[in-house]
């Protein structure tokens, strides 16, 4: 590994508002050689969450903020190509870390998780990943979902949104997503799924409402803002809005106002329910069960939008926020097969 060098990125300066690519830094190193017991991974692709853009700011969370300077953490797959050793793990192994937005990284094992792809493996980052993970538990156990109900989603052609969409069309359940473009929208049509184009259709709540004239048991709420008011008007009583995240406020420089409506859910007697999937890895056996039978029974489908270089890790970061992508975003590192 001596004529290669380690391409990461870190983060420079702490984004306002929306970040730029001046927020951020690419920077050589060289690649890493394990030491006793260690073995060396290539990172073959990263994935960008909007989640991070939490994590640049510097304040107390669920999880610690990004440091300046340092490589940012993200998920990734790849492939040990060196062991020094390692009693378990042996090159040629695929692994999944929070080692990302870098192409190689040195590791004792006890961060890394193995796996043995039936799929092409960047889709451990998607739908059968952490972002599949949050819409099986999301869905199921913190929006209660009962076989049959009406499921309104926003951002419903994303890695977690189409997810949703798909589980609860599975359930026998009328699902209608959101979504910010007619190719999106033709995405979700593909899948049986209803779509509303909320930025061609005029008056978000008339077509929320039309979507539901019986009314929404379960809002899975990715979004915030606009929708979540058109959601808590069209909700039937008892209905439950899993809190998944509001991607509408990330970058907002001022605290947007709440929405207008909320004491709708006084009267109905709705559930609003945040959550972080971290708290619901008790589930992860029961989703991988249940996502590879609806894989194998073509109940499950799902798209991926690929950036390639670590370079351009934080131009397809902020195309998140900018609605570039159909699918999990994720951006090719190194190649499929390391070894």
């Amino acid at each position: 590994m001596d004529n290669q060098k380690n391409h990461e990125i870190r983060l420079k300066s702490r984004p306002t508002g929306l970040p730029t690519p001046d927020n951020f830094e690419h920077a050589e190193s060289a690649v890493p050689n394990p030491g006793s017991g260690q073995v060396l991974v290539r990172n073959s692709y990263i994935s960008v969450d909007p989640y991070m853009r939490g994590r640049m700011v510097d304040r107390k969370s669920y999880v610690p903020p990004f440091q300046l300077g340092e490589v940012l953490q993200g998920h990734a797959v790849g492939q040990v190509v060196a062991s020094n050793g390692h009693p378990s793990l042996k090159v040629g192994d695929f692994v999944q870390s929070m080692n990302g937005w870098r192409e190689w990284f040195v590791s004792s094992g006890n961060d890394l998780q193995t796996f043995d792809p039936v799929v092409p493996i960047q889709s451990y980052l998607g739908a059968l990943g952490m972002p599949g993970m949050t819409a099986y538990a999301g869905l199921l156990r913190v929006g209660e979902l009962k076989d049959g109900e009406r499921v309104f989603v926003s951002a419903a052609s994303g890695a977690v949104g189409s997810v949703v969409c798909q589980i609860a069309k599975a359930k026998g359940c009328h699902v209608v997503g959101s979504v910010g473009s007619d190719e999106k929208a033709a995405f979700l049509k593909e899948l049986g799924i209803g779509a509303i184009n909320y930025k061609t259709c005029g008056d978000l709540n008339a077509a929320v409402a039309a979507a539901f004239p019986e009314g929404i048991d379960v809002y899975f709420e990715n979004v915030g803002g606009a929708h979540l008011e058109a959601a808590l008007n069209n909700m039937r009583p008892g209905g439950r809005i899993p809190l998944c995240g509001m991607i509408d406020m990330y970058n907002a420089t001022e605290l947007p106002p709440g929405p207008r409506n909320l004491a709708m859910a006084i009267g109905l007697g709705l559930t609003l329910r945040g959550f972080v999937v971290s708290s619901h890895y008790d589930m992860l056996a029961d989703f991988h069960r249940d996502m590879a039978a609806w894989t194998k029974a073509g109940k499950m489908k799902w798209r991926e939008t690929v950036v390639d270089g670590v370079e351009n890790a934080p131009k397809a970061f902020i195309g998140l926020f900018k609605g570039e992508n159909l699918g999990k975003m994720v951006v090719r590192v190194g190649p499929d097969k390391a070894v």
